[in-house]
């Protein structure tokens, strides 16, 4: 059986966009009149998780999360922390996402899945960027840009086996260095250095080399929608996901 994971913490001080739409908290605002925790609960359901574990502060995201019908986890000193919690009371495996996945659909979650190498401990999914223009013209995302092209991450992880617990104790540094490319590189040595400044080093060697540096074998899969890319970060990202729903019957 696969347990899923939704990170929905509260970052420290107030959250600009939830404050925005009125709400105490992101996992509460609302598209289409459903909560954004709402439709990621239902993702996850439709694609077959019977076990669901919500991070979150014990108020009403925690009170929503149990009539839900899923199991209110503590949080921890951030993404990683509250990740690890998780999985040490969940075991492997485990699906991993967020709160503000709000156009989530079951089938991203059961393309990384079933992607996912069976000798494989830990997985990441990630778009493309013109899969991400093609889905959505327009929208501003942050690009990891490798020799096999321009990734987007789409909060989405797995954790096969029990050896991905060594991942979360280095995601720490992986998340600070998310939007840097180079930084991430570096941590690899300098042999891969020198190959990711000439423009020789594809995302997914990156990624198997630094499963590896941990002692585990990480993958990379690509979603092929890229709508899977496209999260509530800023208002943009809510006003450009209620009008491609306003168009379409999703």
């Amino acid at each position: 059986m696969i347990s899923a994971l939704i990170l929905a913490g509260t970052r420290p001080g107030d959250d600009p966009l939830a404050g925005t739409e009125g709400k105490p908290h992101k996992a509460l605002i609302e598209i289409q009149d459903t909560p954004l925790l709402e439709r990621v609960v239902r993702a996850l359901r439709a694609a077959g998780m019977d076990r669901i574990g919500v991070s979150c502060d014990e108020g009403p995201v925690a009170e929503l999360a149990r009539a839900l019908r899923c199991e209110v986890m503590p949080t921890g000193n951030g993404p990683s922390d509250s990740a690890s919690i998780a999985f040490n009371a969940f075991g492997a495996p485990l699906l991993v996402t967020t709160v503000d996945h709000a156009l989530l659909r079951p089938e991203w979650v059961r393309e990384l899945i079933e992607g996912t190498p069976a000798d494989s401990d830990l997985s990441v999914a990630l778009a493309k960027r013109e899969d991400i223009e093609t889905a959505m013209p327009g929208s501003q995302r942050t690009y990891l840009r490798f020799a096999d092209g321009a990734w987007s991450g789409c909060n989405l992880f797995y954790l096969q086996t029990f050896r991905a617990a060594a991942a979360l104790k280095a995601w720490r540094l992986v998340e600070k260095d998310r939007k840097r490319p180079w930084r991430l590189v570096s941590r690899l040595g300098l042999a891969v250095l020198v190959s990711y400044s000439l423009g020789r080093l594809g995302l997914g060697d990156g990624i198997g080399r630094l499963g590896r540096r941990l002692g585990i074998k990480a993958s990379l899969v690509r979603v092929t929608d890229g709508l899977a890319a496209v999260d509530v970060d800023k208002p943009r990202d809510l006003e450009d996901i209620r009008n491609f729903l306003a168009r379409t019957a999703i």
